[in-house]
């Protein structure tokens, strides 16, 4: 019954990790631009991995795609193969985890064959999340080195910056920040890694209680002894015709 719960509860983390690292995927808002230091803040922009969009105050978005793949850098592809070989890993482990669990009947399967394949689904479930820790980490590694290193122009906030309304003037450069598909993407891929260790464990117990054991039987010497006795019964002797020794009959 233990055995049959964790598999159930690793099955269910499974199918809701692999739902939010699919939903982080086809977000838009995985660096969100940084208003702090903006004058205008009814107008920002956001960007994912498939698109760059703008969005107002008012509620209006308007998003364009990526139209070219070798003009993007190196890292943002990377992350977006890493997105994508986990979501194929967790569907594909969570469909072989469906056949596995112990309260589905499918035939005459047997426990060893369903805690093969559970181990095998619990294997690439933990693959899967560790393919979406890195490719949400690399994403949010790069919005770190692009906020540390990206400053504002002379004359903006300076103190010997001159002439412009209230001290400011020149252009001041978007800084960009960790978007909500971030958190959802760290939360989908650790939820799938729980979830997959729990498979694991659960064909653990599920081996050792298919394990067939033999028990040889025992042989129990009887408790009095047995004595055999002669045969008592009368037998009959027939004459012989050609002189030869007589032949004995016994009684049935």
């Amino acid at each position: 019954m233990a055995v049959s719960m964790i598999q159930l509860i690793g099955f269910m983390l499974s199918g809701l990790g692999q739902f939010l690292i699919s939903a982080a995927t086809a977000m838009d808002m995985w660096s969100l631009q940084d208003r702090s230091f903006t004058v205008v803040t009814n107008i920002y922009t956001y960007s994912g991995l498939w698109n760059v969009c703008v969005g107002t105050s008012y509620g209006t978005t308007q998003c364009r795609p990526y139209f070219t793949i070798l003009g993007l850098p190196a890292l943002l592809q990377a992350v977006r193969a890493l997105m994508i070989v986990g979501i194929i890993l967790g569907a594909i482990g969570v469909v072989i985890a469906i056949f596995a669990l112990k309260c589905l009947k499918i035939g005459n399967m047997e426990d060893s064959i369903k805690a093969t394949m559970t181990l095998t689904a619990g294997v690439m479930i933990i693959l899967a999340g560790v393919c979406g820790i890195a490719g949400v980490s690399a994403f949010a590694n790069l919005i770190v080195q692009s906020f540390r290193f990206t400053t504002y122009s002379d004359g903006g906030y300076g103190g010997g910056g001159g002439g412009g309304l209230g001290g400011l003037s020149g252009n001041l450069t978007p800084r960009y920040t960790f978007g909500p598909a971030l958190f959802v993407g760290w939360i989908g891929a650790a939820v799938l890694f729980i979830g997959g260790i729990m498979l694991c464990l659960a064909c653990r117990g599920m081996t050792s209680e298919t394990t067939q054991r033999y028990d040889g039987m025992a042989y129990k010497a009887p408790s009095h002894p047995t004595i055999y006795r002669s045969d008592t019964r009368p037998s009959y002797k027939a004459p012989s015709v050609d002189g030869r020794s007589n032949q004995r009959f016994d009684y049935v």
